[in-house]
């Protein structure tokens, strides 16, 4: 049996429209959203992933990881996903064709069919996307190559793809939060960097999203997934402050596929041939230097 995101025709308008729409009523109707977060308890299994950029390879391994990938008799697991579209695109003359919409809509379609086990987390580039604000990856303009590839396939009615676009991506939780026996891991896509804590809202995951919190520069949802270089100091004052033991995120780079930042935090790339994802038993919440040793690499 095959995941019916497989088998979307991603070339018509009316199915990519219906199936991103449909992610996001799942989004913000599943029974483990809480205002602007989702919200799991143990007993249960988690797969934690970095960034993916639309890798295919790395995507499918980590569906596979969490059971999610169609497989009769698959156990099903929790499943972080964030930092989906714009992928590698070759430096050339001209604007390259970013197709990633494609990857999201199969994401929204996944959502849709597990919406209590898929936990898809707003991150720096959906939002970029979504705001429509510049964005530059390898150099190239990612928010202008994701807009042609969008318009490549579905010329004057791409408006109503953008339009489905911004909705599944507005209606993503800003973090997952996972209640555990020894105490509460947060997967986010990042946290705000420590210069910007005096303007950042610690609240946010306690409440809902508003307008306000994606402005570029000043809304704390924008500030919380383009963070970066979190120190020791912030980290024990976010921990103070949201009563987390863990915090599981993305965004930096990390050439060995993960990175550790004292005292608390773990940083996971899953877009690269060094990428990771992280299994934890939710009854048994790892430390970060045990999160080390569970690492997954996918080879």
């Amino acid at each position: 049996m095959h995941c019916v995101m497989w088998t979307l025709d991603l070339n018509d308008l009316d199915e990519v429209v219906d199936t991103l729409r449909a992610g996001a009523k799942a989004m913000r109707e599943a029974s483990c959203r809480r205002g602007s977060i989702d919200y799991i308890e143990s007993p249960g299994q988690l797969i934690a992933t970095g960034d993916t950029h639309d890798h295919p390879k790395n995507f499918k391994a980590v569906l596979s990881a969490a059971g999610l990938d169609g497989e009769f008799g698959a156990e099903e697991k929790h499943l972080t996903l964030h930092e989906i579209i714009h992928g590698e695109l070759p430096e050339q003359p001209g604007l390259p064709l970013d197709t990633s919409y494609r990857g999201l809509t199969r994401v929204a379609a996944l959502k849709s069919l597990h919406p209590e086990l898929v936990h898809i987390l707003l991150a720096n580039h959906e939002l970029a996307q979504a705001i429509g604000s510049g964005i530059m990856k390898s150099g190239v303009p990612c928010v202008k190559a994701f807009d042609a590839g969008v318009e490549s396939v579905f010329g004057d009615k791409s408006d109503i793809v953008f339009e489905a676009i911004r909705d599944f991506v507005f209606a993503m939780p800003i973090a997952l939060r996972c209640r555990c026996p020894q105490g509460d891991i947060l997967c986010a896509h990042s946290l705000p960097g420590p210069a910007s804590m005096g303007r950042f809202d610690a609240s946010i995951i306690d409440r809902e999203l508003t307008e306000k919190d994606y402005e570029p520069r000043v809304g704390s949802a924008h500030l919380m997934v383009w963070g970066r270089g979190y120190d020791h100091d912030q980290l024990e004052d976010l921990t103070e402050r949201w009563g987390v033991n863990l915090f599981i995120l993305g965004h930096e780079h990390a050439d060995k596929g993960y990175n550790i930042v004292e005292p608390n935090a773990i940083v996971l790339n899953t877009d690269h041939n060094r990428a990771v994802y992280l299994p934890i038993d939710l009854e048994h919440e790892p430390t970060v230097e045990q999160c080390e040793q569970q690492i997954v690499r996918i080879s």
